[in-house]
């Protein structure tokens, strides 16, 4: 047996653990305060940037303004009840809070647990052990009994989070048949269709045949549409949008020129002198052919490829139908039958079905593809993330290695720094930036390799990004990372001693809680800070835009609120997990400092997810979510893995075996295996009811709607619909308060004790009573929600620029004037895409382009409120046809250039110049932009210039072909 003294002199030489955890405790625990109060005195000043959501979402899913108090958003994002967090986010971002919240309360209660009982025993035990390590298992001796703690408490932790993961389960499954059968979700077309891939050559060209083989589905089949193949016509329409935006760059450079020199003019009382124009060259060869004037030479071609989106985009049948389809049902539940079903007898074809369709999510390129060539791509991707793994695997450690005290103490120059303060700054902090920034460059490629393999959807892209990300983390971040030290001193130990090696595990392995804990500092203070600061938020809204956005569309662009990464966002909070479970009995001081993590950063995503992130590209209905589960569940083997290995070192470690180590083995063995059962229970259970919509549910959905519209008890017990058909008010919205509790509560008391408590405090069935701040800011009058529109650009009628910015600020006061808008009726009547098989309408509708009008500010909208009414379920075949084709096919022969005019109209003849040359194809639209005194260029983020009617031009339709 090891004695003690050799631990003490092993960590007396190599071990600055003390000095790194705090000064990376200090160093985080400043940076995130610093940043903290940065944030809480820019919040209420920068509104664009700490709180779009209260302007740039829909009315129904908009957050009330929250006071300039420092600290007012704390309670005004903690009281939200848990069916408005759904309305306003969406299931997936309440999926994702709850998570967070359950990792909190994981981590506390195995916090209080672990401080009274785990760590007093590793204080006491009395092995040697010094610096952090005097905190962790090494401490104890391997023939202690006091060891039955470590594993009991260890029993107990498991038994608390597979606890919790059945509980969170139980809800989801509830809340996922909620979703789906909600009218918000429900009425959009997409939640009926399935867009199937690999179709058989049969099946493609013919759309009777295809309808045929998934009429026999409930309900039948509404319509079939084949994909196919206009990559001509995307190349068109690629080139075509690529010159519109130079010309906009140039139209708007040029007419803050034309402001400058003519106030330069006006000041020195001098001629004014129109400036120079551009000139290009045709030819893309650099320094071939003749200059030519930039704007006519842009307006005409622009013009010509106009002509040709029109002629080609009349005719779909021109272009070869593709070995895709998406199907319309006339029922949701069959929609969901069809993708559970094997639809066809040969290997591999339509094996590829996706659910929930919506045609921005789709990856037009990637629905050609045989399975043949699909399943090769995905081979060679996996074979590429393999390599990648291998070679992150040696840049992590080398990286590590190169920065560890231990090693660089063993360079002579450094051998007697080693023991400064500097060095333990130096590795508390450096490490763990590298780290940071090494793992941020990972998902580009991953995401590359998904779409390259075949992938037809983004939003299945970032789902199997969850998975791969993840196995990144656990391998290069863990694995790698935390175990670089460890394993290095083993092996270079081992070589003089290899009967060692074994009995070394229990003392080198918990001397890497140290990078453990100060990884996790890293994210939770400084890491959740920056995620409420949302510096680089900052600087694309005030620095950049100065810079870059030199247009006003781009001005605009640089307004739309942040997106959430959740396929590197989650992956990073389950390695968390793994990172603090892992260690929960062997250094129980982690737990402490994974809370803090977890509830720090509850904290933040629930005022970003309510208050600034737009939710609008990630809905799945919360599939993210079992995927959490899933990673969790790694987490909890590998630390049962961790148990096991270390009792058996400490067994290794004994001169003689006795029962006592034996059964020390035998029951974390037990605890695994238990877990593998509970594991393939989870998986028979819930997985398939989380996939799919149930029969059954949809069936009582059906036999009472209310359902759908009500939040449900997300318990698990009874059916769906066992309380809605209360007629007393009182008592129903008593039940729908007790279901909030329910939902609130459930996952950290049991359900009887809640019953127990609203039995003696009943008043907490009584509803909360919204504010007037809540009222006005939120619910608004009571419009049907697919019909409000948010509040439109002329509505803003005290419009000033702003000093710091090029947007044009909005008086909150006067906003609050005008009463929301409802959108007017669709005229039924005006022209619409025919059948994909069929060209009439389309093909007059491109082959007479027609001018662009600009619509008056009476029936202009908001930007923000547009909503694709081709993509509920009410439309007619024709508009269902259009939403579903091929971008480019949808693809308007038209062009809209928003462009600034100068204050003294010098740029009129222009504009006009241009539309002309563009043979009616171009509207210039000035609204919504303007050029202060400066020579700035301003833009209103409401405004939106592609809000256009088409009406016909002044020029005769013969005439565009007869030209050029």
């Amino acid at each position: 047996m090891a004695d003690s003294s050799s631990v003490s002199d092993d960590s007396n030489t190599d071990d600055n653990s003390v000095s790194t955890f705090t000064s990376s405790l200090v160093f985080n625990i400043v940076v995130a305060a610093v940043i903290f109060i940065a944030f809480c005195v820019l919040r209420s000043r920068f509104k664009r940037v700490y709180a779009p959501r209260t302007y740039a979402v829909g009315k129904e899913k908009r957050s009330p303004s929250i006071g300039a108090q420092m600290l007012a958003w704390i309670p005004a994002v903690l009281k939200v009840d848990e069916d408005k967090i759904i309305k306003r986010v969406g299931l997936d971002t309440y999926m994702f809070l709850r998570y967070m919240r359950s990792m909190f309360v994981i981590f506390v209660v195995l916090s209080f647990l672990s401080l009274v009982t785990i760590l007093p025993v590793n204080i006491t035990g009395g092995a040697g052990a010094t610096e952090l390590n005097v905190l962790t298992i090494a401490n104890v001796p391997s023939e202690s009994t006091k060891l039955w703690v470590h594993i009991v408490f260890f029993m107990l932790f498991v038994a608390w989070v597979l606890r919790n993961i059945f509980v969170e389960l139980q809800v989801y499954t509830r809340l996922r048949i909620w979703w789906l059968t909600n009218p918000s979700h429900a009425q959009k077309i997409g939640s009926s269709t399935i867009m199937v891939s690999s179709l058989p050559q049969a099946l493609a060209d013919s759309d009777k045949k295809l309808e045929s083989t998934f009429d026999m589905f409930p309900g039948g089949v509404r319509q079939v549409i084949v994909n196919r193949n206009c990559s001509d016509l995307e190349e068109i329409v690629d080139e075509r949008d690529k010159l519109a935006a130079k010309l906009e760059k140039l139209l708007t450079s040029y007419a803050a020129t034309s402001e400058k020199l003519h106030k330069k003019a006006a000041k020195k009382n001098s001629t004014y002198k129109e400036p120079k124009r551009p000139m290009m060259r045709e030819s893309k060869v650099p320094f071939k052919g003749p200059k030519l004037d930039a704007f006519e030479f842009l307006a005409s071609k622009i013009g010509e490829l106009n002509r040709r989106i029109s002629e080609l985009g009349g005719d779909p049948t021109q272009f070869k139908r593709q070995s895709s389809a998406f199907v319309f049902f006339n029922k949701q539940v069959a929609a969901h039958m069809a993708a559970q079903t094997v639809l066809d007898y040969k290997p591999f074809s339509m094996n590829l079905v996706s659910l929930d369709v919506s045609p921005d999510d789709i990856i037009w390129s990637n629905l050609n593809l045989n399975p043949y060539d699909r399943r090769i791509r995905s081979y060679i991707s996996m074979a590429a993330t393999v390599g990648l793994v291998i070679v992150w695997s040696i840049m992590t450690a080398a990286l590590t290695a190169l920065v560890s005290v231990k090693n660089l103490s063993k360079i002579p120059a450094l051998k007697n720094m080693s023991d400064s303060k500097f060095f333990g700054i130096f590795t508390g902090i450096v490490p763990a930036i590298v780290l940071a920034v090494v793992m941020a460059l990972l998902p580009i490629v991953l995401r590359l390799l998904l779409r390259l393999e075949g992938t037809p959807r983004v939003s299945e892209v970032n789902l199997r990004l969850l998975n791969r990300y993840f196995f990144f983390q656990v391998w290069n971040v863990y694995l790698i990372t935390i175990f670089t030290s460890s394993i290095f001193s083993i092996a270079t130990d081992g070589l003089l001693n290899p009967e060692s090696i074994i009995s070394m595990i229990p003392e080198k392995v918990p001397g890497s809680a140290t990078p453990i804990l100060t990884y996790i500092l890293l994210l939770a203070f400084t890491g959740a800070a920056k995620e409420l600061l949302q510096i680089v938020r900052l600087a694309l809204r005030y620095i950049l835009p100065l810079l870059f956005a030199k247009t006003p569309r781009k001005i605009s662009a640089a307004e739309t609120p942040a997106e959430f990464d959740w396929a590197t966002s989650i992956p990073t909070h389950s390695l968390i997990f793994l990172m603090g479970f892992s260690y929960s009995f062997i250094a129980p001081i982690v737990n402490c400092f994974a809370a803090v993590y977890f509830g720090l950063f509850y904290l933040v995503y629930r005022y970003q997810f309510l208050y600034v992130y737009n939710d609008a590209n990630w809905v799945t209905g919360g599939l993210s979510f079992p995927k959490s589960i899933k990673q969790t569940m790694v987490g909890v083997y590998i630390s049962e893995v961790y148990m096991l290995l270390m009792m058996v070192a400490k067994l290794a470690k004994l001169d003689h075996i006795n029962a006592n180590a034996i059964l020390r083995i035998i029951f974390p063995a037990i605890i695994l295996l238990l877990t593998i059962f509970a594991h393939i229970y989870i998986n028979d259970a819930y997985m398939p009811i989380i996939n799919y919509l149930p029969i059954r549910g949809a069936v009582e959905i059906e036999e009472n709607p209310r359902i759908a519209t009500t939040f449900p008890d997300v318990t698990g017990n009874g059916d769906l619909g066992a309380d809605e058909l209360e007629t007393d008010s009182i008592k129903a919205a008593e039940n729908k308060m007790r279901r909030m509790l329910y939902a609130t509560y459930g996952s950290l008391v049991p359900k009887q004790l809640i019953d127990y408590v609203l039995t003696k405090v009943p008043r907490l069935l009584s509803p909360r009573s919204p504010t007037p701040d809540e009222e006005q800011s939120v619910n608004g009058p009571a419009h049907d929600s697919a019909l409000v529109s948010m509040p439109t650009a002329h509505h803003y009628t005290d419009v000033r620029p702003s000093n710091d910015t090029n947007i044009i600020s909005i008086d909150p006061h006067a906003q609050s004037l005008y009463p929301p808008m409802i959108n007017e009726p669709q005229d039924m009547g005006a022209p619409s895409m025919q059948s994909i098989s069929s060209t009439t309408e389309l093909r007059n509708r491109r082959t007479n382009p027609t001018a662009l009008s600009v619509r008056s500010t009476e029936q202009r909208q908001s930007r923000y409120s547009m909503i694709d009414t081709n993509l509920l379920a009410s439309v007619g075949e024709n508009a269902l046809a259009e939403a579903f084709s091929n971008p480019a096919l949808r693809a308007s022969p038209n062009v809209c250039i928003w462009a600034p005019l100068d204050n003294f109209g010098l740029c009129n003849e222009l504009h006009k110049d241009v539309e002309k040359w563009a043979q009616g194809s171009i509207r210039v639209v000035t609204e919504g932009t303007s050029i202060d005194e400066k020579g700035h260029v301003r833009a209103d983020v409401e405004f939106d210039p592609d809000d256009t009617d088409f009406v016909k031009p002044a020029i005769r339709a013969d005439s565009l072909h007869k030209s050029g």
